[in-house]
């Protein structure tokens, strides 16, 4: 299965360069050029990651493109995609777990978009506990969750 990736940008040129990078390493790509927009395709659709621009219709647009993204059912990563950086504990308040810097070189955001990726997919993944077994003394691994155990 393809990993699906929303990119929310408002500037046209930026939302097809995005697309087309990511759709040439593997990615399948939905594009929203509003706030509004993503928060549309978030409630009907499944997304490993979230792009997003700060700064588009208004200067709250980037960070309701982020609440959407948390509350949706999926989970996505989310990742700022901005030109004008903020300090880190900015960012990490706001919601997201990536800040890119435009312009950025194509090959380094594939890397760190990869990366990210990896990342937040471990942090979803259910911790396994670990039980000793009553007939052998040796240990067994045991899903934490019951839907894990089917």
């Amino acid at each position: 299965m393809k990993r699906r990736i929303l990119v929310v940008d408002d500037e046209p040129a930026i939302l097809l360069t995005m697309k087309a990078l990511l759709e040439m390493h593997g990615f399948e790509v939905e594009g929203a050029s509003s706030a509004r927009d993503a928060k549309g395709k978030l409630r009907n659709s499944v997304f490993h990651m979230v792009i997003t621009d700060m700064r588009m219709e208004s200067d709250e647009a980037g960070r309701e493109v982020i609440r959407a993204a948390k509350e949706a059912a999926s989970q996505p990563a989310v990742a700022l995609l901005t030109a004008f950086p903020m300090d880190e504990d900015s960012w990490r308040i706001e919601g997201a777990d990536e800040m890119l810097v435009k312009p950025m070189n194509s090959q380094s955001l594939i890397r760190q978009l990869e990366a990210l990726l990896v990342a937040h997919e471990d942090r979803k993944r259910p911790v396994e506990k670990v039980h000793p077994a009553a007939s052998n003394g040796k240990t067994a691994r045991k899903p934490a969750t019951a839907a894990a155990q089917h």
